[in-house]
């Protein structure tokens, strides 16, 4: 199991802000974090699986959407 900074995420594509990712997960729209230290990690397979779930959502709407 490997837990992710924010560069980490960058790393994985996801280029929103600390801010932006804060309101995303407040809103139930991105990962929950575990603390590492005094800063916040999110566990890669749960990036991967939220990465997977924005595909799945693209493809579901088809190429007319």
């Amino acid at each position: 199991m490997k837990a992710l900074d924010h560069d980490g995420l960058r790393a994985k594509g996801i280029t929103q802000g600390p801010c932006q990712i804060w309101r995303m997960w407040k809103s139930g729209r991105f990962p929950r974090p575990i603390k590492s230290g005094n800063r916040n990690a999110w566990l890669e397979d749960e990036i991967d699986q939220y990465l997977a779930e924005r595909v799945a959502e693209r493809d579901s709407k088809g190429e007319g959407a």
